[in-house]
């Protein structure tokens, strides 16, 4: 067998290696054993919310395990195929199989991608909020810029984007917005983008021409539906509102009353102008406010690694996640995992997968990039 074809099979082996360990199909074999004798009775369906809930649980179990057991049985035949072929010297079987093995890996490389995707909240929308730091029109126009940078990418993977709230710059920029990605694993995705972006480039706004650093934060909390259960006391919620005009950012309603709802014990505070009238804004900011506490509770349940809480920290030096250099060279480095790119135009237009899957394997799988040294 060629070095190149051995060489894929042991990538192949290797990915399905880890899918078995992050599904632990021993464990989750189990689980739906236990699933199907569930689906069998016949008052199942008198709570609908959760039966639903059960059947969609088996239904992903099933995909994956069977999925599992669908791959290492391809893998086996395409290398019976490829020693046959080599057997007989019957070079058209050995690329037919070479080519069959090719398509397998991309087969695998998708389910990896659902694996890492199966998070207790990974299914839901996502809000996701950006904050300018410490620096004035600089920080603000950078918060704009990833502001955009993340409408693109959603538009790209065809999810919808609604504007809730924004609020604009003194001269530039923003100084802060909302918005909600509506779309299937959305928060999944979007999840591993929270913390502090840095950006390092010529300030358009210095007339020496000079190079600036710029800290923005990205915070991300799911959209989550009414199997989620959150009780907060309305007495411990401060409810204060305000005209939209003036300030409001170009995507929102400007004309009617906007929003803020502040959790007292935990601080928590959420603003929201887009709708039409206090009503509306009043209920989306009850939304959201369950939302960001259900996130809190999510993350200590989960035991979130560090860098997850990196949006929570100061914004600026010492707690960034990711370094955008523009000048005097090009550079996107995420400091969490190594990845690191010289596309920078096309990391500030959307192109983040790379990014983000290499954050969710990182927290999946247990790797690490050690320690990984920011760019100047």
């Amino acid at each position: 067998m060629r070095a190149e074809i051995e060489r894929l099979v042991e990538e192949i082996k290797q990915s399905v290696g880890l899918l078995r360990r992050h599904l632990d199909v021993e464990k989750s074999t189990a689980r739906l054993a236990e699933l199907n004798k569930l689906a069998e009775d016949p008052n199942l369906w008198n709570d609908p919310q959760k039966a639903q809930k059960l059947m969609q649980e088996r239904t992903s179990l099933e995909d994956s395990l069977s999925g599992i057991g669908k791959v290492e049985q391809e893998l086996e035949d395409d290398i019976g195929m490829i020693e046959l072929g080599e057997a007989e010297g019957d070079d058209g079987v050995v690329a037919e199989a070479e080519a069959a093995l090719k398509n397998l890996k991309k087969e695998v490389a998708r389910r990896e991608l659902e694996a890492l995707l199966s998070g207790e909240a990974d299914r839901f929308d996502s809000y996701l909020e950006v904050h300018a730091g410490a620096g004035g029109t600089e920080s603000q126009d950078w918060a704009q810029m990833l502001l955009r940078m993340y409408t693109r990418w959603a538009e790209t993977h065809g999810f919808k984007v609604e504007y809730l709230e924004e609020s604009e710059g003194e001269e530039a920029g923003i100084k802060s917005a909302t918005i909600q990605v509506s779309g299937h694993n959305a928060y999944g995705w979007l999840k591993t983008e929270a913390g502090v972006h840095r950006l390092v480039r010529i300030s358009p706004f210095d007339s020496n021409a000079r190079r600036h650093t710029s800290f923005s934060s990205v915070q991300v909390f799911p959209v989550i539906d009414d199997s989620i259960k959150i009780d907060i006391k309305e007495s411990d919620v401060r409810t204060d509102t305000m005209r939209s005009g003036g300030a409001g950012g170009q995507h929102v309603n400007k004309t009617e009353s906007a929003v803020r709802l502040t959790h007292i014990p935990t601080g928590v505070a959420v603003v929201c102008q887009a709708g039409r009238s206090q009503h509306k804004n009043r209920a989306q900011a009850w939304d959201m406010l369950r939302a960001r506490l259900y996130e809190i509770e999510l993350k200590k349940r989960e035991e979130k690694a560090a860098a997850d809480q990196a949006a929570k920290t100061d914004i600026g030096w010492g707690h960034q996640i990711r370094s955008y250099v523009l000048q005097p060279y090009q550079m996107v480095k995420d400091l969490r995992t190594g990845v690191q790119t010289s596309d920078t135009s096309g990391v500030l237009g959307g192109d983040l997968d790379e990014f983000m899957a290499a954050t969710l394997a990182q927290r999946a799988f247990g790797t690490t990039a050690g320690d990984v040294e920011d760019v100047d």
